[in-house]
């Protein structure tokens, strides 16, 4: 076989004969370019390259050691071997899959990754390849092989020395221009960029096989395996931490603590999963970062098993993204040949099935059954299994879930006390025993103009009763409790970050040099361009290698500027709602149907409230949109500073989107009504809408609790697992109108292991999980004095949640890629954020929205015997009707006594005073005691949290002692394999120093022996040559 030198820019006629792509082969590190001559083929095929080529033969370029092998090599490979563009012979053989679909064609080599595309032929060229492999994939046993070069027979070989040079010297006919639909141009561009993207691949040092691309149009496969070397290699570089072969006992605490956590180990054996890895916690391997020099320390048995499919799967990724494609404008990684459509899909595979009767017994098998089964809701979740399959990122996700749910069943048994208390003193309450015993005894005043009727106030005795079950003395105690709740359980989960941490070897885990994306680094160069194009010598060059607040200000400007239109538009949504409700409760009170009359408050809230729930369900999916948008605009330089920018915009515009309505109703509604005979009207005739007799507490109740429910069941539940079923139908009936038009000789029957995965949806990213959790946190937290039942509804979501993650994650998306994580990052501090606001927020609830404080000043400051007796009287003020203005009296009264005064609540003057209808010393009293109490409660809540946060320290006392105990058995270990190595090194060198005396000693008799003769023969001579032996 021969090897020629090929130029960079070949004439089209030399590569026709050659067989080889019109570009640019990838130098090699001495500058050179080589290719396989095969000219002996050319004649078999009569096709004329084109100077854009109708098909390309994919000619990798391998290089083991950073140079390439030799060609004399070729000889010792087999079919074994062979990885790529396998003819038909060779697959009918071989069955043309493997067991399972997780290997190569050779049942050896482990598939690491899968590129996924689709391809699309011209017409001409796949007619000339029907019946055939056509050029591209030629019948003769010939292949690419694993490290890139071809293989042939020996006796091609010897043919091929003979012909090889009369060919080259035949002149070739010129290349044939052929005209090509943009369509054509662009499937060309596309595939040039995969063939040098896949000979980068190769280069350093991964495996890759494909499909045949046998018809015109259709989706192919590349498979990525990662040999040892590479393994090793890149394990090194990235710091991965990896077992020794030192392993210690994990000293527990003994004591009463010890005998409690063996009571609750047996009480709760039987909601323990039933996993290995759950078995084995008392002992543990010292981790250090791998490092090929020190590979004595490791215990490698089996290189192939070493690493596992996520440590695997993460190497390659990071070389995926690491190796860069130079034919467009600019230099592209996976991520931007992905968005460009130049490649579908990049994934790691699962594991194999994760249901079915075979005795498979893989990871992902075992995950559904243990997990991810609704069947499986009482069990604990398997952690260390979800992070040895999915990597730490997603299970910290979990850990924090699960903890956060374990957290909601005390909140929820106190929370459904404090319902029951109010449910219990329902009837001994004072002030709606007065309002629903005592009727015709207040005469209130009309709720609109004209068509309104004056009413009685017993009428609104069901509301009142229904208010106390939220408004009573234990809310304050709850909202108070939920407060350390909250600091209670981040502090907890501190701990638990650090014992997980621990054990998953993310101590001292140092944060890793993230590459640029791929936009900023085309913003950057385009920077460049735009300065050498303007010659500006002025500039610094760090300000050219990198993009500046001024680069950025259009795109910080557009950001704030969208996003305080976001939030007018949320705002002007709640404004809309509101006029609705104004409009509708005024159409509905001149009905003349007297039940719509009767009930025109329970319509319009419910109706808004619905309103208000779609609106927000709709706003929250443009938003996450916009959110990306506005984040993608200020070209944030790496993924994880992207990733937190496009978490603080969605979570501040989802945020604004969730709770409006809700801030609206607590501490808006009814404020800004006016008093009778002064109102305050909206455009024309349309009074401002007041709260109910038992004040705004009970709408507040059922908005919080309506747009809480809705949410989690239609956004978390049915979007979560209607959409992503949808989008795969939609794919799966694409793919299966692909397929129809055209038949694959080749196919398989059973759909390989990476055909099932890019079924699946791709993963995007924990932060819709997150957000849904942060979001329902805050309904928890912010307005619990309102809705005490609400951590309840949360526990019941998260049981379903925990398993519809798990379903998702295992059964209906690809893997994702394995990140490792040492905490959740920014969402702790936006729980800490809310969990200080939740405290600001109920102070106020407490004390605006409710009655608690009006209540106390009344019972110790104006009741004559110091309880409730006679406040719902003291919260009426008196108006004379005579002071109505003209045209706003009712018309045709129907009330059965004539009215002088009517009542409204409020705290002014009477009429027969003489600073009428001000407010009243009373109003100035509940004001100054409501403004108290806020500064009251928030300090001493403040107060507790901090000492909670105080009093438990954020890493638990075992794990700092097994943290410095594995510090120093780590230094001892290295010390004792050194020592080791030394003496084994000191054992070679004793040897050696026998072996060499030996030799020494044989040298000196031969010497002797020599010198004596000569001594004979020389005389003196010999005896000095004696002497120097001697020395």
């Amino acid at each position: 076989m021969r090897m020629d030198l090929l130029p960079l820019n070949p004439p089209a006629p030399f590569l026709q004969r050659l067989d080889i792509p019109l570009t640019p082969s990838h130098p090699t590190q001495n500058g050179e370019q080589r290719a396989e001559s095969i000219g002996s083929s050319s004649s078999t095929y009569n096709n004329k390259y084109l100077t854009v080529p109708q098909t390309r033969p994919s000619v990798h370029f391998g290089r083991i050691n950073g140079a390439f092998e030799p060609s004399g090599r070729m000889e010792t490979h087999n079919n074994s071997k062979i990885n790529n563009y396998l003819d038909g012979t060779q697959v009918g053989a071989s069955g043309g899959t493997s067991p399972g679909g997780m290997h190569f064609r050779d049942s050896k080599r482990k598939v690491d990754y899968v590129l996924a595309y689709h391809y699309r032929k011209r017409a001409s060229q796949h007619q000339r390849g029907i019946g055939s492999l056509g050029p591209l994939h030629r019948p003769s046993p010939l292949a690419i092989i694993s490290n890139g070069e071809m293989g042939k027979s020996h006796s091609e070989q010897h043919q091929n020395q003979g012909q090889n040079a009369p060919q080259q010297q035949h002149v070739q006919p010129e290349a044939q221009m052929i005209e090509m639909s943009p369509v054509d141009a662009l499937e060309e561009e596309k595939r040039e960029q995969r063939e040098e993207y896949e000979r980068n691949l190769v280069e350093a040092g991964l495996e890759i096989e494909k499909d045949i691309e046998n018809k015109s149009y259709g989706l192919s496969f590349v498979r990525i395996h990662a040999p040892w070397n590479v393994l090793s290699r890149e394990a090194e570089f990235l710091k991965i931490k990896m077992p020794t072969k030192k392993m210690y006992e994990i000293k527990e605490e003994g004591g009463i603590l010890k005998k409690l956590y063996e009571i609750w180990q047996k009480t709760t054996k039987p909601l323990q999963p039933k996993v290995p890895q759950q078995n084995n916690t008392k002992m543990k391997s010292l981790s250090y970062p791998f490092s090929r020099e020190k590979i004595y320390l490791y215990n490698i048995k089996d290189k192939d098993t070493f690493f596992d499919n996520a440590t695997r799967s993460r190497i390659v990724r990071e070389i995926l993204k690491r190796t860069s494609c130079t034919k467009a404008e600019n230099s592209m990684d996976i991520t931007t040949l992905i968005a460009n459509n130049v490649y579908d899909a990049a994934y790691p595979l699962h594991d194999g099935e994760y249901e079915g009767q075979n005795d498979d017994r893989n990871e992902r098998k075992l995950l559904y059954r243990e997990w991810a089964r609704y069947g499986a809701f009482y069990k604990y979740q398997p952690i260390d299994l979800i992070r040895k399959y999915f990597g730490e990122k997603i299970g910290l996700y979990f850990a924090w879930l699960g903890l956060y749910t374990e957290f909601l069943i005390p909140s929820s048994v106190v929370g459904i006390i404090v319902f029951l208390y109010g449910c219990i003193t329902m009837e001994s309450d004072i002030p709606s025993k007065e309002m629903c015993d005592q009727p015709k005894a207040f005469t209130m005043c009309p709720l609109c103009d004209k068509s309104c009727d004056y009413w009685d106030l017993s009428t609104a005795c069901a509301t009142a009763r229904a208010s106390h079950l939220f408004d009573n003395p234990a809310t304050v105690f709850f909202s108070i409790f939920m407060a350390l709740w909250a600091t209670m359980f981040l502090e907890q989960w501190k701990r638990l970050q650090m014992r997980l941490g621990y054990f998953w070897d993310l101590t001292g885990l140092e944060e890793e040099e993230e590459h640029p994306r791929p936009k900023y680094e085309t913003k950057v160069r385009q920077k460049k361009l735009k300065n050498e194009t303007n010659k500006k010598d002025n500039i610094d060059e760090d300000e050219k290698e990198k993009l500046t607040w001024r680069d950025r200000m259009p795109g910080y400007l557009v950001n704030v500027a969208s996003i305080l239109f976001m939030i007018t538009v949320t705002f002007s949504a709640v404004f809309g709602v509101t006029v609705y409700r104004i409009i509708t409760a005024a159409a509905l009170s001149i009905s003349k149907n007297e039940s719509t009359r009767s009930n025109v408050r329970v319509t319009v809230t419910a109706t808004s409230v619905i309103i208000n729930l779609v609106v927000i369900l709709i706003l929250d999916e443009i938003y996450g949109a916009v959110a990306k948008w506005l984040t993608e605009m200020e070209v944030p330089k790496t993924e994880k500073t992207f990733e937190e920018r496009l978490i603080l915009k969605a979570f501040l515009l989802k945020f604004v989107n969730s709770y409006a309505p809700i801030f609206y109703v607590a501490f808006f509604k009814g404020r800004f009504v006016g008093r009778p005979g002064s109102y305050v009207y909206m455009f024309d005739g349309y009074r401002m809408e007041e709260c109910a007799p038992g004040g705004c507490l009970m709408e507040l109740c059922i908005q919080l609790s309506i747009i809480m429910l809705g949410k989690q069941l239609i956004q978390n539940n049915l979007f979560e697992i209607g959409i992503p079923k949808l989008k795969k139908l939609f794919r799966k009936l694409k793919d299966e109108r692909t397929e129809k038009k055209e038949s694959d000789s080749n196919h398989s029957k059973h759909p390989q292991q990476w055909d099932l995965d890019y079924m699946l949806e791709p993963f995007t990213g924990l932060t819709p999980e997150y957000m849904e959790m942060i979001i329902q946190f805050g309904f928890v937290t912010l307005f619990v004095a309102s809705f005490p039942l609400a951590p309840v509804f949360a526990l019941l979501n998260n049981i379903i949640e925990v398993r519809l993650d798990a379903k998702k994650f295992v059964s209906e998306l690809r893997r994702p890629d394995t990140v490792r994580e040492k905490d959740i990052g920014i969402w702790y501090n936006i729980l800490s954020g809310i969990g200080k606001f939740s405290v600001i927020i109920n102070a106020f609830v407490i004390s605006v929205t409710s009655d608690f404080i009006p209540r106390l000043v009344y019972q110790y400051a104006y009741s004559q015997n110091g309880t409730m007796h006679g406040f719902v009287n003291h919260t009426l003020s008196y108006f004379n009707v005579s002071h109505l203005k003209a045209g706003t009296q009712p018309d045709n009264s129907q009330f059965e006594q004539e009215v002088i005064f009517c009542r409204y609540k409020d705290y002014r003057e009477p009429p027969w005073s003489p600073n009428q209808y001000e407010f009243s010393k009373q109003y100035w009293s509940v004001l100054s005691a409501r403004l108290a109490f806020v500064i009251l409660f928030q300090n001493l809540v403040m107060f507790l949290s901090a000492l909670v946060d105080w009093m438990i320290p954020d890493i638990p006392k075992d794990i700092s002692e097994q943290i410095k105990k594995e510090k120093s058995m780590l230094v001892d270990f290295f010390l004792k394999e050194e020592h080791e190595r030394l003496k084994l090194i000191e054992s070679f060198i004793m040897c050696d120093k026998h072996r060499n005396k030996g030799e020494t000693r044989g040298r000196r008799n031969r010497a002797a022996s020599f010198c004596h003769v000569s001594r004979s023969q020389r005389g003196s001579f010999a005896s000095f040559s004696s002497q120097h032996t001697e020395v």
